[in-house]
């Protein structure tokens, strides 16, 4: 039998044992209005029954409980298996005793009584917990951690519990590489039993990959084969960049994966990775790697043979097929390539599960392996059906129209991409959109799967400001490109500011009477107001206002050629402020009142005022195999040709030329080039020598060279300032006026640079780019010389003189005012080419597209106007 002593040493032992794995929680954490009891003492490990070991058994006359506060005293005598009348030993009670403790219920269980058989049951139940409490996470949200925690309040606290989420919490760190990470569990007492869990964590820093070692290497340097890695040795000058640096048991995996991958290219077909090790360093900081590999021999290319089981691929074709040359280093990617380009023949046939793999026999003596592409017997199949799920905006007919086959064709493959293609063009999906292909009712079926995750196709953007040039700018804007969920796009738009009015409203339906023919219009009226600095200051020159509409249709006449046809009428009026440009030339009395005044204006400016009015009639072939919206491979081209003259005064006819090839390469490297012209032959006589034939409001003002400003390039005026002296002010000369020009040419190359899928995901793409091209051809335009203008004093009716070349402020009469003049130069009309170079990045962001670009002009001719950042919203090029 156990004494009284015994018991108190035992609570003492529990006590202390406590006090050990929870962390010191004698002292609260947190604000107490009172002190905080005593804890409980932990249940000891291995209880011993308080009975003296007898030879027989006694009879339980009574059975109390004591210590209980919510749990009845027939729950806990339930509990141990202990009722009045029943007779008991020791190993009775010490039984008891352990299910008591199983429960989970009690900090501390005795009992006493046993040599008289009133036996007494003393417990000292678990606490309640009140709440969960989390302190010093920062790098792991509760969110995160929470889900983790299996305690919760108003269930009972046990030690084992805690340890248990004590371990997950760590497993959470460990997860993220912080494997310094600890965790420490504190309860704070509060009254009627209850307690505050609190997990006091230390966070620690990320494991950092302090070092690779590969052992076993004689091929390769090590610091080649890191390069294959995912994982990368932290610390180097831009290590703070580095993502990948940390340590990731999944990435371990993987870099094995990658090594085998490298030498499986490199003709090492016996490479295997025999140990990785991945070892913490004793501060628990850092980890150091090391793989131990066996590269064995390399082998060559031995005899390289086909054996097909199909009528229609025979063996010919299938040697055809695959680019492996006998002698070359052997190289597994090449032979995954040949099956994919074999697999792909085989599915334009119409087997789309067709059975082919390569067979391998190796000849370790003369270290060759010979390679046989096995092709086996397949039925060809038909499509059963066609399924398409996920959309729940999107009618089903937009998404079934864009596919190539149907239900009831033979499969085919090339068809099948590019269903996928159009599908991903039409822009409404999330992107890597796929078509799955899965087995039908019988062996020579497939059922065709698309399922969508539909993206907001819609946009509506206000946005409003102020500068010092524009004064209030408002901006409204409205589209829809996929109205109804029927493939319509409806847009609308108004834009206001001092310099730039517009307003315009479009609908275009793609399929009209469910059939593939397009059929769009748009309204539209914009203002706008051409503007030159002098001093820094923004003025006016001439505005122009275009009022109009316009019809458009189109219809495919291939897979990839697509005819488009349309119509505009546009009202054009171009004016001069009559109080800045215009003057009387005959003086306040004189005959002819008003006119636009060339030394004010511009002999070229004066020449373009007044009202004409374009009827244009024109269509457009459109040749295009890209695959989505941002393309990675694929050619567009399209020829645009317009003839303006179907009424109106207006005649000119118009070609544009524009074509774009885009390649991927090295995964996720994607290259496009991309070229354009245009030419605009006028059908009207050119009014003088001075005039071109083609008025302002018809010429080319593109191409837009990054690099250069808006209107940056192609012919203008320079005005020149003179002195009073009669000498040219040429550190005063400006850029009156871009006057456009009847041709042009752009060309480009870009490369657009890989991301991570999370920075791909958010839509950004970084490029490189060079831009080239010019904009020229245009009649010079009359050029004025003027070194001055006499004036006659307030009240004379003499007229104003202009003074020739050649004469000075000193040829004015004595009573009259002088005025400096200028001397007018025309540059840039010049089919030079102008190049620049740059980087940039295209965001597709919630407020629309966004382009971003530094760019540096390399070659730019006399007036060209650079700009080395620009920014565009709502612009992708």
């Amino acid at each position: 039998m156990i004494s009284e002593s015994n018991s108190f040493s035992k609570r003492a032992g529990a006590l202390l044992l406590i006090g050990t794995v929870l962390g010191g929680s004698a002292a609260p954490l947190l604000a107490q209005a009172a002190p905080a009891p005593t804890p409980p003492p932990s249940p000891a490990p291995a209880p011993t029954s308080p009975v003296t070991a007898e030879p027989t058994a006694r009879t339980a006359r009574s059975i109390a409980v004591r210590g209980n506060q919510r749990l009845e005293p027939e729950t806990i005598r339930a509990y141990a298996n202990l009722s009045p009348g029943q007779t008991y030993t020791a190993q009775t009670l010490d039984q008891a005793l352990k299910d008591l403790y199983a429960t989970q219920l009690f900090a501390d269980v005795t009992i006493t009584g046993a040599e008289t058989g009133d036996l007494v049951i003393s417990v000292r139940e678990n606490p309640v917990i009140n709440r969960i409490v989390l302190e010093g996470n920062k790098r792991l949200k509760e969110d995160k951690i929470r889900p983790e925690i299996k305690l919760a309040p108003r269930q009972i606290f046990t030690r084992s519990a805690a340890r248990a989420d004590v371990d997950r919490i760590l497993e959470l760190y460990r997860r993220q590489g912080r494997f310094a990470a600890r965790v420490e569990p504190k309860i704070v007492q509060l009254d009627q039993n209850r307690v505050d869990v609190v997990f006091e964590i230390y966070e620690g820093d990320l494991a950092k990959v302090r070092r690779i070692n590969i052992i076993g290497n004689e091929a390769f340097k090590d610091d080649r084969l890191r390069k294959e890695m995912f994982t990368r040795e932290a610390g180097g000058l831009l290590g703070f960049m580095k993502s990948n640096d940390t340590y990731d048991p999944d990435r371990l995996a993987a870099d094995q994966q990658k090594l085998r991958a490298f030498y499986l290219t490199e003709g090492y077909a016996d490479f295997r990775v025999a140990q990785a090790l991945a070892e913490l360093t004793p501060d628990r900081r850092d980890f150091v790697i090391t793989y131990v590999v066996e590269e064995g021999p390399r082998y060559k290319f031995g005899t390289i043979e086909a054996d097909s089981a199909l009528r229609d691929l025979p063996e010919a074709r299938v040697t055809q097929l695959v680019d492996l040359k006998p002698g070359d280093w052997f190289n597994a990617k090449a032979v995954e390539d040949a099956v994919t380009k074999v697999n792909e023949e085989a599915g334009n046939l119409g087997y789309a599960f067709a059975d082919i793999n390569p067979a391998y026999d190796r000849d370790p003596e003369k270290r060759l392996m010979n390679v046989t592409i096995r092709v086996g017997e397949t039925p060809r199949v038909y499509v059963e059906r066609i399924d398409v799920s996920g959309n729940t905006v999107t009618h089903d007919k937009v998404i079934r129209r864009e596919f190539r086959v149907n239900e009831g064709d033979a499969f085919n493959a090339l068809k099948l991409k590019r269903s996928q293609d159009r599908i991903q063009s039409l822009g409404y999906f999330q992107d890597n959109l796929e078509i799955k292909q899965n087995e039908g009712s019988a062996p020579d079926r497939v059922v065709l799967g698309v399922n969508v995750e539909e993206k907001s196709t819609g946009q509506i953007s206000l946005s409003g400001g102020y500068s010092s040039l524009e004064k209030f700018v408002l901006q409204l804007a409205v589209s829809q490109n996929n109205f109804r969920g029927m493939g319509q796009s409806l847009d609308a738009s108004i834009n206001y500011s001092r310099y730039s009015k517009s307003i315009q409203l479009g609908f275009v339906e793609p399929y009209f009477l469910d059939k593939p023919i397009l059929l769009g219009g748009q309204i539209f009226r914009r203002d706008y107001n051409s503007f030159n600095f002098v001093g820094g200051q923004r003025n006016t020159t001439y505005s122009q206002t275009s009022t109009g509409g316009a019809l458009r249709t189109g219809f495919p006449l291939t897979e990839f050629l697509t005819f488009g046809g349309r119509y505009s009428l546009v009202r054009d009026n171009i004016t001069l402020d009559k109080d800045t440009f215009y003057s009387d030339p005959d003086g306040p009395t004189g005959p002819r009142g008003l006119e636009c005044d060339p030394f004010k204006a511009g002999t070229y400016l004066c020449n373009e005022v007044g009202k004409t009015t374009t009827s244009l009639i024109g269509y457009s072939l459109a040749y295009d195999t890209t695959n989505g919206i941002r393309p990675t491979h694929g050619e567009r081209a399209i020829l645009s040709q317009d003839f303006a003259g179907l009424g109106g005064n207006n005649r000119y006819f118009r070609t544009i030329v524009n074509a774009t090839k885009w390649r991927s390469f090295f995964g996720n490297w994607v290259v496009s080039l991309h070229g354009e012209g245009g030419y605009i032959r006028s059908g009207n006589d050119a009014p003088s020598e001075f005039e071109d034939p083609v008025r302002l409001t018809d010429r080319f003002f593109g191409p837009q060279l990054r690099g250069f400003d808006i209107r940056g390039i192609g012919p203008r005026v320079q005005r020149v300032p003179y002195n009073e002296d009669g000498t040219l002010a040429t550190d005063q000369a400006r850029i009156v006026d871009a006057l456009g020009g009847r041709a042009y040419y752009m060309g480009r190359l870009e490369l657009e640079f890989p991301v991570s899928a999370s920075i791909r995901n958010l839509g950004i793409r970084p490029s490189a780019f060079v831009d080239v091209g010019s904009l020229f051809k245009l009649t010079t335009p009359q050029l004025q010389d003027i070194p001055g203008v006499c004036s006659p004093p307030a009240g004379s009716t003499a007229s104003q003189i202009t003074l020739e070349p050649g004469q000075t402020k000193e040829d004015c009469p004595a009573t009259f005012n002088f005025t400096s003049g200028f001397k007018e130069f025309y540059l840039g009309d010049s089919a030079s080419p102008r190049m620049s170079i740059g980087i940039g990045f295209n965001w597709v962001s919630p407020f629309g597209p966004i382009r971003l670009d530094l760019a540096k002009a390399l070659l730019k001719q006399d007036g060209d106007d650079t700009k080395l950042f620009s920014f565009n919203v709502g612009t992708a090029f």
